[in-house]
């Protein structure tokens, strides 16, 4: 993990937020290599979840809600954990995430306070008077959301049981132990969708999605060895579900949570149809019947995929670091090179190939030191392919094209080259 921190801070993927006044605990800012794959990974979701799928519409809700959203919801009641602080240095840890020999991971002592239960969700006022009226919280999850927009979306989109209302963006926790890098921060990056469905359909479906949802993280070239499904107990499953299965990664630090699954039956929309006095029940086009379909919710933590990720295409190779990542997903999907940058006709000659490719490709274009050293740069932000202006180039027009993980070359036509990158 220290690596995988050391290489993302160097390379440009993620730097600490407000790093020049110290920093914030769990706070990172996406630099310019991390917002790239950050944007490709959500893509990939985006294709998968929503357009390749005819019963999957989107939603981009607001992260700011009127107040009584989350009291009718049960998180300003029940969003909570336990929280225990060290009587010697008075440093606080959820309860569940202390060490096993229970002794403070700060000051080595042991000697805690009882458990209290301690909220999660940030508060915000809206307006400019701070008083409990205009009191309101960042989302802690997205799929609020989704549930009081359930009747626009029926209205407008004319959708038939079974289907899904997906959205991705971020969500906001105030956790009380943070670490592992970006495995658990305070504002991050979540994509989730709710599966509205008849109630006897409803296990049927929670075995559908955890086959899709293993298949895609499968699609981006995490293996299967290093997964594992895990059910939730009663103790730890979230106040509005029946049943919480999360899909573990084997990251650096062991098995811990990337994806879950939960059956969140009708409980949402009863609770909005009943607090807000709107009609929530969807009218089956067949029967005429009126009911509030149950809810098979998939989630997505993103940053958490793109950890798993790193982690998993991180290796060292002989004397190069190789981030070996899904073309599609790699910030860049090609570099180009002029051999060297001290002849002009080869330095636009690597200009016009970049241009070329910009129209299709995210392309770098790098002249900087020595042939070698521009190849292992590419190989360690995880690039695929390098294509290289040599003096043979300006003869006839072809190039070589180095692939990043075997390094071998070949040559290949100038006007042949977006074809043989796809």
């Amino acid at each position: 993990m220290e690596k995988i921190v050391s290489l993302t801070k160097r390379r440009g993927f993620f730097y600490p937020g407000s790093e020049i006044y110290g920093g914030v605990g769990g706070i990172y800012d996406l630099g310019p290599l991390g917002v790239e794959l950050a944007n490709n990974i959500k893509t990939a979701w985006w294709k998968n979840i929503v357009r390749g799928r005819d019963n999957v519409v989107g939603l981009d809700s607001a992260i700011l809600m009127n107040r009584q959203v989350w009291h009718t919801s049960g998180h300003v009641e029940s969003f909570a954990d336990p929280l225990v602080e060290c009587k010697s240095c008075h440093s606080r840890f959820r309860e569940d995430m202390l060490p096993k020999s229970k002794n403070c991971p700060t000051c080595g002592k042991n000697d805690w306070t009882a458990p209290r239960m301690f909220n999660l969700m940030f508060k915000t006022h809206i307006g400019p008077v701070e008083e409990e009226g205009t009191e309101t919280f960042l989302r802690p999850e997205t799929a609020q959301g989704i549930f009081v927009n359930f009747g626009n979306v029926v209205d407008t989109m004319r959708v038939k049981l079974p289907f899904g209302i997906a959205q991705s963006g971020k969500a906001f926790r105030n956790e009380i132990t943070l670490g592992n890098f970006i495995f658990r921060t305070l504002e991050f990056n979540l994509a989730e969708f709710e599966y509205f469905v008849y109630e006897k359909d409803w296990q049927k479906t929670f075995e559908t999605w955890k086959a899709e949802m293993e298949s895609w993280v499968l699609s981006l070239g995490l293996p299967k060895s290093k997964l594992r499904w895990r059910t939730h107990t009663d103790e730890e499953r979230a106040h509005y579900s029946k049943k919480t299965e999360d899909l573990d990664f084997e990251y650096p630090t062991g098995f811990k949570e990337m994806l879950g699954l939960a059956y969140r039956s009708d409980f949402d929309l009863k609770n909005h149809m009943e607090k807000s006095g709107t009609d929530l029940r969807y009218t089956d086009p067949d029967s005429g019947e009126k009911f509030i379909p149950h809810v098979v919710e998939p989630t997505f933590g993103l940053n958490r995929v793109f950890l798993a990720l790193l982690t998993n295409g991180y290796v060292e190779d002989g004397d190069r670091v190789v981030l070996k990542l899904r073309p599609d997903i790699a910030p860049y999907r090609v570099a180009v090179f002029p051999l060297v940058k001290n002849k002009p006709e080869l330095v636009k000659k690597a200009q016009e190939v970049y241009k070329q490719l910009k129209t299709k490709f995210n392309v770098a274009l790098d002249d900087r030191g020595n042939i070698g050293k521009r190849y292992l740069s590419q190989d360690e932000i995880g690039t695929p392919h390098c294509v290289t202006i040599d003096y043979q180039t300006l003869d006839d027009d072809t190039v070589t094209i180095r692939d990043r993980d075997t390094t071998e070359q070949v040559r290949a036509k100038i006007n042949d080259l977006e074809e043989n990158l796809k």
